[in-house]
């Protein structure tokens, strides 16, 4: 399966699927609308990262582009106590499955934030959108976003786009443990980031885009715990501190150009740069074959550069293709490969 995904505004989005037929009963219509567009405001995107997964926990920027697919979300309070989830996301075979318990303790510590008790006060939400969920894409991240965005709507409490970020991130603790922040950041504000930890709250600068970027993004199928996979790379990290900072003084000179690249519009040295990073989450044992497969795949059927993005140990990788023509080269390549294929553009 291949999608291809363009950028739409929400507003554009709601108007589409709000041109009916003129035999509609015009009060349907007006719920029917009213209801999309409160939806459409609770949208949080997925993310690919471009540089930087892991070594991103220990306080050194990263790069990450949200994709156009998106999580929604609506949240309902009934008279009767208790917590409902209707999860109609799209997902890889296994995932929920998989991820149930960390988003049920996700779900939990958002609502907590926001002081309410399904014990007290009946809680219904219903999960939607077209971000497939998948490892890799930010799945978690955008559910308990679009999960705050909801909330507040429920409420009501009007909420600054910070707040919102901030719920998330205290969401993203039940998926991750300790998340890095840089995730539930792309999906509440979108585009193209560098995101730094800090001591105190995240440094994140929005970056401009010169050129085209055409990326092609497919899935192994397999779903990896985000903590765990953390945890391990902390492991070695404690087992041989020098070790990891070789790997981490390489990854921040690797990060320095690979934005100068980003910044200049220099796609073929960004390609570089992508290959440079795959090379170092290879040493940080976060790939894996199926992973490595796919990069292969597509750096020989014309990508400028391909690499693991996210956790690792499956999920996603991305491949950066220079033309349209190298796009659908290069898809029509990991189709065969891959459960799931995906393109997008940012401009």
């Amino acid at each position: 399966m291949v999608c291809w995904a363009k950028r739409i505004s929400s507003s554009q989005a709601v108007s589409a699927r709000c041109s009916m037929s003129e035999y509609v009963d015009s009060a349907h219509e007006n719920n029917v609308c009213s209801e999309e567009s409160r939806r459409a405001q609770t949208r949080a995107f997925g993310k690919l990262i471009l540089f930087g997964e892991h070594f991103v926990v220990y306080r050194v920027p990263a790069l990450v582009v949200a994709v156009s697919a998106y999580t929604d979300c609506e949240c309902r309070f009934t008279d009767v106590p208790g917590l409902q989830v209707v999860d109609d996301r799209p997902a890889v075979p296994g995932y929920k499955a998989e991820k149930k318990a960390e988003g049920d303790e996700a779900i939990s510590i958002v609502l907590k934030h926001y002081g309410l008790d399904p014990a007290q006060r009946g809680v219904h939400l219903t999960f939607g959108g077209e971000l497939c969920a998948v490892s890799g894409i930010g799945a978690s991240a955008a559910q308990v976003v679009s999960l705050a965005r909801a909330i507040g709507q429920a409420l009501p409490k009007v909420q600054t786009e910070d707040e919102v970020n901030a719920a998330g991130y205290e969401g993203e603790k039940g998926y991750h443990g300790t998340p890095s922040g840089i995730d539930n950041t792309a999906a509440t504000f979108g585009g193209v980031l560098r995101f730094q930890r800090t001591e105190d709250a995240p440094i994140f600068v929005k970056k401009s885009i010169k050129v085209p970027i055409r990326i092609v993004y497919a899935s192994t199928g397999i779903t990896a715990s985000t903590s765990k996979v953390v945890g391990d790379v902390k492991a070695k990290k404690d087992a041989d501190p020098e070790w990891f900072e070789q790997l981490l003084a390489k990854y921040v000179e690797l990060q320095q150009r690979g934005e100068a690249a980003l910044d200049a519009g220099d796609l073929p040295s960004l390609g570089a740069c992508l290959d440079e990073n795959h090379e170092l989450c290879q040493q940080l044992t976060v790939s894996c074959k199926e992973l490595d497969a796919l990069v292969l795949a597509a750096r020989a059927a014309g990508a400028i550069g391909a690499k693991m993005s996210g956790t690792g140990r499956g999920g996603l990788m991305l491949a950066l293709t220079p033309t349209e023509e190298a796009q659908r080269a290069v898809a029509d390549a990991l189709k065969a490969l891959a459960p799931q294929v995906w393109a997008t553009t940012l401009a």
